[in-house]
């Protein structure tokens, strides 16, 4: 197959026919280049007239006014993008903060006793200044001493007690990745510890939201999930029973207002339905 070149393309010519009544039928020869020209300056006219116009007429102020506000547009679009990057970059700085006090709650949880002087508690120490009473003796701090050790005594009982008034609507299924049980309650409810012990964690997760974990004796964790608002802080000391936080619906893991519990024992989940006394079916 020849390919054309310019010597085939100079030589070219278009034909036309006009047709009409009146006149009689012709046939017309016109050079290739000739076509080319006449529509290289028909179209050189026509942006002359336009840019004459849009230069000579109030069209040129509309024109710059548009190019003004596109301008503005894009900048107000990348005023917007910088900002969510920004936002975006903080969150994620959140994030990576949460996730590792999470991880030192998990480190904590392993240990078999609670003890608030080990070196790991360092992660959730906060500067907390106790006043001596005024009357502060040797005998008022044996007493004062006594009596904490009969109220931690008290709050270590290895019961567990349902953390909220409501029904279980999901039970523990690990092998479909369940690894607690689901209370279905109203939104606000109170949730209680089901145990006493020490909460190591009281924060907020993406998966989870709002999560509380308490740390007990014995190796024992209990989780508190997707709640409202939490109630208690990191480091507090709460008994059986004692308010903690309220039902809710956080965290992108949950579909409705429910509390998701777990008790983790040597962190392995166990299913909470085997050791709740006063479970609700």
């Amino acid at each position: 197959m020849k390919i054309l070149n310019f010597k085939d393309l100079k030589n070219s010519s278009i034909y036309f026919t006009p047709n009409f009544p009146l006149l009689q039928t012709k046939r017309y020869k016109i050079s290739f280049f000739v076509v080319l020209s006449i529509f290289l300056i028909y179209s050189a006219l026509i942006l002359g007239f336009a840019v004459l116009i849009i230069s000579f007429t109030p069209l040129r102020g509309y024109v710059v006014s548009l190019e003004r506000s596109e301008l503005k547009l894009q900048v107000d679009r990348i005023e917007k993008l910088e900002t969510k990057i920004i936002f975006l970059t903080k969150e994620l700085e959140n994030i990576s903060s949460i996730n590792k006090k999470l991880k030192y709650a998990l480190i904590l949880g392993s240990q078999t006793k609670v003890d608030t002087n080990s070196a790991v508690y360092d992660s959730l120490k906060k500067n907390i200044k106790k006043k001596m009473p005024i009357e502060g003796n040797i005998f008022g701090g044996l007493i004062e001493l006594f009596e904490n050790l009969l109220q931690n005594k008290k709050e270590f009982k290895f019961e567990f007690y349902s953390p909220v008034q409501g029904v279980v609507i999901k039970k523990f299924n690990p092998e479909k990745g369940h690894i607690g049980i689901d209370f279905a309650a109203g939104i606000n409810s109170p949730v209680v510890a089901s145990s006493g012990g020490l909460i190591i964690f009281a924060d907020f997760s993406v998966k989870d939201g709002n999560t509380v974990i308490i740390q007990h004796e014995n190796g024992y964790l209990t989780f508190y999930k997707h709640l409202a608002i939490i109630l208690k802080k990191e480091r507090e000391y709460v008994s059986a029973g004692e308010t903690i936080a309220l039902v809710g619906n956080t965290g992108y893991d949950t579909t409705g207002p429910h509390l998701h519990f777990e008790i983790w024992k040597d962190n392995k989940p166990i299913n909470p339905l085997i050791v709740l006394i006063n479970k609700e079916n």
